[in-house]
């Protein structure tokens, strides 16, 4: 097999990593569904994604330092093989308990493969061209989001009688391509890397939040991650509350949020070194906030759908500014701040579980606005850094 050949097979199997990462994201999509059919308050169906994003602060950091004994590419491997037994838990009986369990096993699995098949990649790509595939991963996990909602209504709206499947479908398509993945994955040669990250680093990392900025950093990661959960959580909500329609008619919100996003990203990528990184950051935050201030106005099918796009826009960038600004704060700490980067995304833990407090005792605006909240930090974070002169 030919260098070239032998490399795109590489870059092949890890990209199939990053769809398979997409499906952490599903968990949105599939608590409305949970809710519906256990006939939950959104209270108890949202604790289902905080169960999903909660393992990010706590398993990030011990997944780092366990990959550097096996290996990154064993630890991908392991975290898919895990992942796929989750994908099975709802054929067994769907209750509340069965599917807590399968969304804790999913939330472990998906951080341990995040925190090692990114740097797996730096194991075959190097230099200038790592992070155009990075950027390129992440247009994969993307897309792996957006499919999810279109893919649990078309197995709610036509599936329902095979199998008695349903929307549970989902669940189907995530478990043949993490087994296509992990096949993959296992005939590739990849190298073994030398240690980043060791036991040694554990206290350095934590003690790395004292510093103004990269504390800011990783709340603004937190944000970041529970308004995009958050959004795919309410999306459907909103629409099933303000327009009268079923769940089926309203999954559709969540796919269109991923679609903006894909696209936000696609077009940021070539504007964000063109401007100024803090202007740019203005940017994404005033579309945040136009597009979460039109959801408490508008009641029509189009301007609802206008508005969740416009949020899926303006989050498109969001981490990899917030984290490019800690980076460059402590130029020599990237691999810790990394960590701790990845570690911010149990804020998808928070949101969705505050949003569905807010939804039982306040109602749709209350929810609404706790995404709000999260908005007017990433503000607050974007005045801080200007003071700080970092950008």
């Amino acid at each position: 097999m030919g260098t070239k050949v032998f490399l795109r097979f590489q870059i092949v199997s890890i990209m199939f990593c990053f769809f398979v990462m997409g499906s952490i994201e599903m968990v949105g999509i599939a608590s409305n569904y949970i809710k519906v059919s256990l006939h939950l308050s959104d209270t108890k169906a949202n604790i289902l994604p905080t169960l999903v994003y909660i393992w990010f602060l706590i398993c990030t950091l011990p997944t780092s330092i366990a990959m550097n004994k096996i290996g990154r590419k064993n630890m991908v491997l392991l975290s898919m093989c895990i992942l796929a037994i989750s994908t099975l838990i709802p054929f067994l009986k769907i209750t509340y308990s069965s599917m807590v369990v399968c969304f804790v096993i999913l939330g472990i699995s998906n951080v341990c493969l995040q925190a090692s098949a990114y740097p797996l990649f730096s194991n075959i790509i190097q230099g200038d061209k790592l992070a155009i595939h990075l950027t390129f991963g992440e247009f994969v996990k993307t897309f792996s989001c957006f499919v999810a909602p279109y893919v649990a209504m078309i197995g709610a709206l036509h599936f329902q009688h095979f199998f008695n499947l349903g929307w549970r479908i989902l669940f189907l398509v995530y478990f043949a391509i993490t087994a296509i993945t992990i096949l993959l994955l296992s005939i590739t040669k990849i190298e073994r890397e030398p240690p980043a990250i060791t036991t040694n680093d554990l206290f350095p990392c934590l003690k790395l939040l004292k510093e103004p900025l990269v504390i800011l950093s990783f709340i603004g990661v937190m944000c970041h991650v529970g308004i995009d959960i958050g959004t795919n959580t309410v999306a459907p909500k909103l629409l099933m509350y303000k327009l009268g329609i079923t769940l089926e008619a309203a999954s559709f919100a969540s796919g269109l949020y991923f679609i903006a996003r894909l696209s936000g990203g696609l077009v940021w990528t070539f504007v964000i070194n063109k401007i100024p990184k803090r202007i740019f950051f203005y940017i994404s935050v005033a579309l945040l906030l136009i597009g979460t201030s039109g959801l408490y106005f508008v009641s029509t099918k189009f301007w609802l759908s206008f508005f969740i796009a416009v949020i899926g826009v303006g989050n498109a960038s969001i981490f990899p500014v917030v984290i490019s600004q800690a980076m460059l704060a402590h130029p020599d700490q990237k691999s810790r701040i990394s960590v701790l980067m990845i570690m911010g995304q149990f804020g998808g833990a928070i949101f969705p579980l505050l949003m569905g407090i807010a939804l039982d005792h306040i109602g749709m605006y209350g929810s609404v606005s706790v995404l709000m909240f999260g908005i007017l930090y990433l503000l607050y974070f974007a005045l801080r850094q200007k003071k700080m002169e970092v950008a």
